[in-house]
């Protein structure tokens, strides 16, 4: 990290890349780095990335975003200015652990005009995010969080992809995307997620990912781990050490952080 700037990562990838597990897990490393408490912020409106983490959120800010924008006014104190009152509502639907901090963006706005409110938010996010040495954004398809950031600057995103030709395709789509929308990154890597032992898909993965123009930084097998977990509802984070995918994604973490 230079000077008093979070470093940034994202991560990306298509539903059903298991990108949300890569975000759970890089979470894990880098909340037991030693480097400072973590923020993470979930930007999918899926709001998958709680539930493997082993926290729950009550409240996102698409709530509070509806909140203010309700013609009720229940959301505005007389005794407290705006937006006082704006900063104290995200302080308050932040979840806390010992090791990191989650925030849930939630769902995007209804039909109203959310300009002025979204001014608002975006500023007193990054206000928190700046009380951080490290965010890790984990992001929906459409990068719409990031797009909407004051400060546009990623150190490393990780897009996510299945071992297929057309999730590659989806993840070359998604760099293209970022950039399009002036998002600075310094680094941006493909991770390859579910991978299995199939002798043809193996052999066939190092052309598609020339082919790409992607920097690979590592492949995650297939886990039968995860899939065991996940149908009992155990957070992710929570997976064992020698776990194949715990393993691969501490490579990919050592090789973004330096170990």
């Amino acid at each position: 990290m230079k000077g008093d700037k979070a470093n940034i990562i994202a991560v990306a990838g298509k539903g059903g890349t298991g990108k949300t597990v890569i975000a759970s897990l890089m979470l894990k490393f880098l909340s037991e780095n030693g480097k400072g408490r973590v923020l993470a912020i979930d930007a999918d409106p899926a709001t998958c990335l709680p539930s493997t983490l082993g926290v729950k959120v009550n409240k996102t800010i698409g709530d509070v975003r509806e909140e203010i924008a309700s013609p009720s006014g229940v959301f505005f104190s007389e005794q407290m200015p705006t937006d006082m009152l704006i900063e104290y509502k995200i302080e308050e639907i932040t979840v806390n652990t010992p090791l990191f901090s989650v925030l849930a963006m939630g769902r995007s706005e209804g039909p109203g005009c959310y300009c002025l409110i979204n001014d608002m938010l975006r500023h007193f996010i990054d206000k928190l995010s700046a009380r951080f040495p490290t965010i890790l954004i984990d992001c929906e398809a459409g990068l719409e969080h990031l797009s909407r950031r004051t400060t546009r600057d990623v150190d490393t995103m990780l897009v996510v992809s299945d071992p297929t030709k057309r999730g590659i395709d989806t993840a070359l789509a998604i760099k293209n995307l970022a950039e399009k929308l002036q998002i600075n990154f310094r680094h941006i890597y493909l991770v390859l997620n579910k991978v299995t032992e199939d002798e043809a898909v193996k052999n066939a993965l190092p052309a598609m990912v020339k082919d790409s123009g992607l920097t690979l930084i590592g492949t995650v097998p297939e886990d039968e781990n995860i899939r065991a977990y996940d149908l009992v509802g155990k957070p992710i984070i929570e997976l064992p050490k020698d776990s194949k995918a715990v393993v691969a994604v501490k490579e990919i973490f050592e090789k973004i952080c330096g170990g």
